[in-house]
């Protein structure tokens, strides 16, 4: 029995970056002798085993055959006459596909460590195309390490739109999808796993909604940049440099849907976008099936972003509407994040990163004023019901005249 370390962990440790999931391969070993030694196996798909002191998996040594559509379509094969390059060969990049023993020696049969200091993602054989999730990995990580400068090989991206073409795509689920784009989404240049998938023709297939942006126009007075595509991955770009959380950046991705169903003639404007977007907002949660608390952002940052803009503009009558429709009373931390995004899409413009949202401020300073209108006298004047909802409004609408008003003056 021979144990390796393979995987991501070797190709932080030689990039000198933090390791914290390690992933171990066991040679020449049967899932008999690994019961003996105290491990406890996990998954019904093929034995991994769990460390019976570090929790850590031990998976043996296998190959893998298509066996049908989609992640799910294979069959496994393990057995102690795998050897460790048999093994390798099926994973999907170069630089992951390295294995060390306990004494960091390097096995490394397919090049990883020359892929790794030429900055390449490079797939490891032609069964890469035989597993539709490996387009989406490859996206992420090119995300994950562009600031290195690692870019995706020629004939990877080819293989990537191979598959993007053939229907495979179809066939991964919502889950495994989410989990994909959500881990894309928080790594360091989200952007860029948008713009490899729409390199390779998979954004068309898995969001033809961003896709359609692309190529459609925008008043250049407010958006220097023009490109609506070229806008959307700007803003995604801002909210990982603002480290924004998944809900924010998801809403940030989706906030503009509805500018890619503008008819041409009348670009570059695209009157009421923001109610158009929303049957497309709705259509992207769930075909991914995302959290409940990215859904119900999105949806309101896409319906609402325009008023965050103009908030200084904004009627106290129409002020107290958006703090109601995010209720601000209960979910505050829900309208903090909405006004992260907006700024976030007002700094996603060439030229603007800079620029200061004084909105911000300013909403956060209306929500505080609605916030502190107290029930208590109201109660104390005898209303009830209905009633001492509509007193309320009264109450919270006059508190941001006043402060409206002030911030004016």
């Amino acid at each position: 029995m021979q144990i390796y370390k393979v995987g991501g962990a070797v190709r932080d440790r030689l990039l000198g970056k933090p390791v914290t999931d390690i992933d171990w391969v066991v040679v020449g070993a049967t899932t008999e002798e690994m019961l003996a030694q105290g491990f406890r196996p996990v998954g019904a798909d093929f034995p991994v085993f769990l460390h019976p002191k570090t929790g850590e998996e031990y998976a043996l040594a296998r190959t893998e055959r298509k066996s049908g559509r989609g992640y799910g379509g294979f069959t496994f094969h393990a057995s102690p006459e795998v050897t460790l390059e048999e093994d390798l060969i099926r994973r999907d990049l170069t630089i992951n596909a390295m294995a060390e023993d306990d004494g960091q020696n390097l096995t490394d049969p397919y090049n990883g460590q020359r892929d790794l200091e030429g900055r390449i993602l490079r797939h490891v054989s032609p069964a890469f195309a035989e597993d539709p999730l490996r387009v989406l990995r490859v996206a992420r990580f090119a995300a994950r390490y562009a600031a290195l400068g690692f870019t995706v090989a020629p004939e990877t991206l080819e293989l990537m739109r191979t598959l993007s073409e053939s229907g495979e795509l179809e066939a991964l689920t919502a889950e495994r999808s989410w989990k994909e784009i959500s881990r894309a989404l928080m790594e360091e240049q989200p952007q860029v796993f948008i713009q490899v998938l729409r390199d390779c023709g998979a954004l068309k297939v898995l969001m033809p909604e961003v896709d359609a942006l692309f190529g459609v126009p925008q008043p250049e007075a407010h958006h220097p940049e023009i490109d609506s595509g070229i806008h959307t991955l700007s803003v995604l770009e801002q909210s990982a440099l603002h480290r924004q959380p998944l809900t924010v950046r998801w809403a940030c991705l989706l906030h503009d849907l509805g500018k890619g169903l503008t008819p041409q003639e009348e670009w570059p404007r695209h009157i009421a976008h923001e109610h158009t977007g929303l049957k497309l907002i709705k259509a992207v949660n769930e075909r991914f099936k995302a959290p409940k608390e990215c859904q119900e952002l999105a949806l309101l940052v896409g319906q609402y972003h325009t008023h965050g803009h103009r908030a200084l503009e904004l009627k106290a009558t129409t002020l107290l509407e958006l703090l109601q429709s995010f209720d601000v009373y209960r979910r505050p931390q829900r309208f903090e994040e909405f006004i992260a995004a907006c700024e976030m899409d007002a700094r996603g413009r060439k030229g603007l990163e800079q620029r200061s949202y004084p909105q911000a401020d300013y909403l956060r300073g209306a929500a505080t004023v609605a916030r502190s209108v107290a029930v208590q006298p109201l109660l104390e004047k005898g209303f009830k019901g209905p009633e001492l909802g509509e007193a309320l409004k009264r109450e919270r609408l006059k508190a941001l005249k006043a402060y409206k008003e002030a911030a004016a003056s």
